[in-house]
């Protein structure tokens, strides 16, 4: 498990042992105790005993499912300050948009390390609209993984489902997302402050920025001043999930942050 340093929370990177794995609330309490919410973010490692699918990724129970709205992701903007806009597409399989993400149209570019690829994001940001298969009701982990099961974490949020019939799709059910590359989402708080997990099922991997909440209002009045316009017409702008601002400007402008990559 990585600490943090300095006055800055860095996001830390747990690597619970099976033991240790078995009780998520447990472990999200001792993570919690370590101050891994502190910077936004906090990478956990499943030990190798954890096997959340044991067939393959490219049977045809994923590759036919359907992609009801996938979205082509359209952004615009200059020097470091971008909206994205998401424009529907029509559906396709898991397949088709596989072969369209490993295209040469679509591919990842070659890249020397992830600095590099990272500035290759950041320069072609705004060509080549990537298409983004989110927000895909459903799971692809095993029925009968019962621990980290993202579809049944034994929290609070499955008693609200289970007890009440209150069924909120993503919130307290899962969501698949299946992603290439530039797909992205935007810089935003989760749904109603709630914490998000993610896991990474198959593919290349995540980046992922965060920004301690302890400076998320230094953030946000950066932010509205960046989109003004945005901000005059709902001051929840940035839950819309379209603003995009980029680490070279958040630096400029003195607002911390950390990135990891989730593979």
């Amino acid at each position: 498990m990585k600490r943090k340093t300095g006055d800055i929370p860095k996001i830390m990177v747990f690597r619970p042992d099976w033991s240790e794995f078995q009780d998520f609330s447990r472990y999200i309490d001792f993570m919690e105790s370590r101050g891994a919410h502190k910077a936004g973010i906090a990478k956990v490692i499943p030990p190798p005993e954890w096997i959340p699918r044991k067939t393959s990724y490219y049977e045809d129970d994923i590759m036919n499912m359907v992609i009801p709205a996938p979205i082509c992701q359209d952004v615009q903007g200059k020097q470091g300050i971008y909206q994205q806009l998401n424009i529907q597409k029509k559906p396709m399989t898991v397949a088709e948009y596989r072969k369209l993400a490993e295209s040469p149209e679509y591919d990842t570019p070659y890249f020397f390390d992830y600095a590099d690829l990272e500035r290759k994001y950041w320069k072609n940001i705004v060509y080549k609209c990537p298409i983004y298969g989110a927000d895909v009701s459903g799971s692809i982990t095993d029925n009968d993984v019962d621990v980290w099961n993202i579809n049944k974490l034994g929290t609070i949020l499955d008693y609200v489902n289970q007890d009440y019939g209150i069924k909120i799709d993503g919130v307290n059910t899962a969501y698949l997302y299946f992603g290439m590359w530039k797909t992205s989402f935007s810089w935003h708080t989760e749904d109603m402050d709630l914490y998000s997990i993610n896991y990474i099922h198959e593919g290349k991997p995540k980046s992922w920025y965060a920004i301690p909440p302890e400076h998320g209002r230094r953030f946000e009045r950066v932010a509205n001043g960046f989109f003004s316009a945005d901000f005059s017409a709902c001051p929840a702008y940035l839950r819309h999930k379209m603003s995009m601002i980029s680490p070279q400007l958040l630096a400029k402008n003195s607002i911390p942050f950390d990135k990891v990559i989730s593979s």
